[in-house]
């Protein structure tokens, strides 16, 4: 299993970038994105189901980033719009395989992802 990110780059504050990660060719239970900043630790952005569905995000990108998947391709994808100087981070994709988890928001956790892509930087100038 492989998964293969990529998109990341230097952008001005406000605009758009999306973020892809290509999977090798088997489905997983869901996928998600996470990033993580210069100095702090790795945290969930955006996951949904491998059939799509059920979206969640974390506040600070709500209404502005959305993930998505190119079933044909199967490639993984998080449009960033509206982007802004904090949205800097190193960007990570994941996938699960099922598993059961006591607690209701498991898909926060990167502990529940059983395969990350190698990072992606994006960078935000003001």
């Amino acid at each position: 299993v492989q998964l293969q990110g990529c998109g990341g780059g230097l952008v001005q504050a406000g605009d758009s970038r999306r973020l892809s990660c290509a999977a090798s060719g088997r489905p997983f239970s869901r996928y998600g994105w996470f990033r993580q900043a210069p100095g702090k630790e790795r945290e969930f952005v955006a996951s949904n189901s491998w059939r799509g569905g059920n979206a969640y995000y974390t506040d600070s990108v709500k209404g502005r980033f959305t993930i998505f998947r190119d079933n044909a391709k199967n490639t993984l994808h998080l449009q960033m719009n509206s982007l802004k100087p904090e949205d800097k981070a190193v960007y990570f994709c994941a996938a699960a395989d099922g598993g059961a988890y006591t607690r209701n928001d498991y898909y926060i956790l990167s502990s529940t992802y059983d395969y990350w892509g190698q990072g992606t930087q994006v960078t935000v100038s003001s």
